[in-house]
């Protein structure tokens, strides 16, 4: 596999999979929303017609957090239903062989045994909070495995990562995931001097976080191992951690001497969600990023993006 076309280039995980030290191997295509609008089906067909990768890896999404997914459940399901399935019937009938979707934790039930397992995919209720996404992702991710069921010359597979964060996350109040959130937040509250800082719910909710370029790195392993992944493969951490821990370290990391006060009517999800990484373990892959590492470098980030 030489010719990759990878979705979403523009994205947190598409930036960080493009700047890997192994990316120089491939010959990477990574269009624009301009060159290619994955919501055009006719426009995919002839895109991918023309180029004819050897892989198609889809990161591309509308992405958001808790806030974000209340607000706009329409839009949440119709775009990443639409853009996945667009992707992979095109690539399916024009004899593309090998596909990786990037699915999402989200499709886990909201009540499961921890650490979640992929054979736990739509067996339960769904988080209502983003619900919308959640179903949008499942049935991308259900599109791929049928195809791959049907006829085994087709290597469609889903990888499944836990929560994401890193460089060229989005840090806004609407659309930021908890990690850029609360880097956010703290560093607003050192700049004015505040004495706290906000927490949503009680902060005993659980989650794990895998720093984006650790990510990266696992999509590579699962590129040159292909051939033994399953239909599902969740790629993470291993453990989780609590929302006050995630608080306590980036205040650790930035220094900041205030408070946390704790806002309890705000949705909070999941109570917990972790994912269990034995099978990518089994190919030889682990995480290399601490959390406070990785926490330092997204605040690196953030002092420094472009936007400022």
């Amino acid at each position: 596999m030489k010719k990759i076309l990878l979705t979403g280039g523009s994205g947190m995980v598409g930036r960080n999979f493009l700047e890997h030290k192994k990316s120089k191997n491939y010959e990477i295509l990574y269009p624009s929303s301009n060159q290619l609008d994955l919501l055009d089906n006719n426009g995919v067909y002839e895109y991918l017609n023309q180029e004819m990768p050897d892989l198609v890896i889809h990161c591309a999404g509308k992405v958001g957090g808790i806030q974000a997914n209340v607000l706009d459940p329409v839009g949440f399901f119709s775009e990443n239903l639409i853009i996945g399935t667009n992707l992979i019937s095109n690539s399916y009938k024009l004899g593309i062989k090998k596909l990786i979707n990037l699915g999402s934790s989200c499709m886990y039930p909201r009540v499961a045994n921890n650490p979640l397992k992929e054979s736990y995919i739509l067996s339960g209720m769904l988080e209502p909070t983003n619900e919308g996404y959640a179903l949008a992702k499942a049935a991308v991710a259900k599109y791929c495995e049928y195809i791959s069921n049907s006829d085994k010359s087709f290597k469609y597979r889903n990888l499944i990562p836990c929560n994401i964060y890193g460089k060229y996350d989005k840090f806004d109040g609407i659309n930021s995931h908890l990690i850029p959130a609360i880097i956010a937040k703290v560093h607003s509250a050192m700049e004015k001097c505040s004495r706290s800082v906000e927490v949503w719910g009680d902060g005993s909710a659980r989650r794990e976080f895998m720093y984006a370029e650790d990510l990266a790195d696992a999509m590579y392993c699962c590129i040159e191992q292909i051939d033994l992944l399953g239909n599902y493969t969740n790629i993470g951490n291993g453990y989780d951690l609590s929302v006050n821990d995630y608080y306590k370290s980036v205040i650790k990391v930035m220094g900041y001497k205030g408070d946390l006060t704790y806002d309890l009517s705000k949705p909070v999800g999941m109570v917990q969600k972790v994912v269990d990484i034995s099978n990518i373990k089994k190919i030889g892959w682990s995480p290399a990023w601490s959390l406070d590492e990785g926490i330092r470098e997204s605040y690196k980030y953030y002092l420094n993006r472009s936007d400022l």
